[in-house]
């Protein structure tokens, strides 16, 4: 900072002209290189030997570095602690930016029994002085500007509460055929909800854990109105959507950055993916059921749960539809009263549509993208997936049954445990056991339920068809997702 002026005798001031003062004073703002906030990072990391080093370095190559990198690693069994503490104490680092200054600290807070939640806790404590925190899961990648694209827009708007980064996966490492498959599929599915996100006015449902900056003001208001000693809550299967929840309550608004992208660790086998996908399911249900649980409020119209409504219903709807028609279609055949009808092209033809523009929204597309999308086999075995995930999720929900999905999903990365296998198994049962009912019922049974069913499957499959259609032609405003 240019301190003479300040200092300087009041007729000295006096006689500056008053363009020359103007001037001086906007050259002191640029001196400040317009870095008037503070932020504190804060990396929950777990077992991540494999990329923890590039995490760090990708924060310490940002255009806009944070002021302080906290790594908290907990129930670590790998060479995390070393590889970071590598990178540990200060860093002078010249950017377009100006020279800037931060440094790193590594925290081994051994066993924790909260897992991701305790350690973000432990986090936070560290830098709840900050202006900001800045969450990065230890697997995540940031593009060089997202910090600076993420503070610039908090501190252009005193209402923001958090504001997350476009996610997606970079799939160039990744080896396999399944593991290139899930990845694709896995690259789609962030794709669609952040275009989602984007269209809502740049609403983010969830400011996941991944790459977001939380104002710690809005924080300390969500401690308080919820009584809370931490922003993160334990009992929660989604911590991240819960806090998104809170923040929206306490009246800030939760955004996803246009501009800011980073790169996520995604699941490359089909165990840690249906660990995942049933984890954050389970986890939205817990919410979305209206006094589920105390810190909901029984609030099921929120904001930020319409969304899951949305998600939820359109699930179902994609379940039902593609289990009535195959049910419908093997009667059918079994009887021989199979008509075919060129208007069942048109369904598979507007998603292969829908599909592909969602593929060419994606910045960073391949070949790959394009293909799952246009050859629409691959994203039909993709959603089937997904489908077995949801049902796995409700039918745990709805039984009451106490599971610790963290842990179940922790145990699946390590490669344990035969929980994916189950909508399999649950799929041969159920095709076994229509087959032996529809063999004992008689012909007039069997064509009144196909002349019942058949207009019900198409009229349900119209609605969806053209839901489809109005998202094709829905104006995109040149985002890219």
């Amino acid at each position: 900072m240019q301190r003479s002026e300040a200092t300087a005798p009041l007729d000295d001031i006096a006689a500056v002209p008053a363009q020359g003062y103007a001037d001086d004073f906007e050259a002191v703002l640029d001196d400040t290189s317009v870095h008037r906030s503070t932020i504190g990072c804060v990396i929950p990391a777990y077992n991540e030997e494999e990329s923890i080093a590039q995490v760090i370095e990708s924060l310490l190559g940002q255009t806009r570095v944070p002021d302080a990198i906290h790594v908290v690693v907990n129930n670590t069994s790998d060479r995390t602690v070393s590889i970071a503490s590598g990178y540990a104490g200060p860093h002078e680092i010249v950017t377009e930016l100006g020279e800037q200054f931060t440094e790193v600290f590594v925290h081994d807070i051994g066993k924790n029994p909260d897992k991701k939640v305790g350690a973000l806790n432990y986090g936070y404590t560290l830098v709840e002085g900050y202006d900001y925190l800045l969450g990065v899961d230890g697997d995540t990648v940031a593009d060089a500007k997202a910090v600076e694209y993420l503070e610039g827009e908090a501190t252009s708007d005193t209402r923001i509460g958090g504001i997350s980064a476009i996610y997606s996966i970079d799939d160039k490492p990744i080896k396999g055929s399944i593991a290139k498959f899930l990845i694709t599929g896995q690259r789609a599915q962030f794709a669609a909800f952040n275009l989602h996100n984007l269209l809502r006015g740049r609403n983010m449902a969830v400011l996941g854990g991944q790459f977001s900056i939380f104002s710690t003001h809005a924080l300390r208001e969500v401690m308080k109105e919820n009584h809370q000693s931490t922003p993160w809550v334990k009992d929660s299967e989604v911590e991240d959507s819960l806090l998104s929840l809170q923040i929206k309550s306490a009246g800030y608004l939760t955004k996803i950055s246009p501009f800011a992208r980073a790169d996520v660790g995604g699941m490359t086998t089909l165990r840690a993916l249906d660990a995942q996908q049933v984890k954050w399911t389970y986890g939205a249900i817990e919410l979305m059921w209206p006094g589920q649980r105390g810190d909901t409020k029984g609030q099921p119209l929120h904001p930020n749960l319409r969304v899951r409504w949305l998600e939820n219903f359109g699930m179902l709807t994609n379940l039902f539809v593609r289990v009535a028609f195959m049910v419908l279609l093997a009667g059918s055949l079994s009887i021989g009263a199979f008509v075919f009808s060129p208007w069942w092209l048109l369904p598979p033809v507007v998603a292969i549509l829908l599909n592909t523009r969602m593929a060419l929204t994606m910045k960073n597309r391949d070949v790959r993208d394009v293909l799952f999308a246009v050859t629409l086999v691959p994203a039909e075995m993709y959603m089937w997936l997904r489908l077995s995930y949801f049902a796995r999720s409700w039918t745990r929900f709805l039984s009451r049954k106490k599971v610790d999905n963290w842990a179940m999903q922790a145990k699946a990365e390590r490669g344990a445990g035969l929980g994916h296998w189950t909508p399999l198994v649950v799929v041969v049962a159920t095709i076994i056991a229509m087959a032996v009912i529809w063999s004992m019922l008689g012909p007039m049974v069997q064509s009144t339920i196909l002349w019942i069913g058949w207009p019900i499957v198409g009229a349900v499959t119209v609605l969806q068809t053209l839901s489809m259609f109005f998202k094709l032609i829905r104006r995109q405003h040149g985002y890219k997702v």
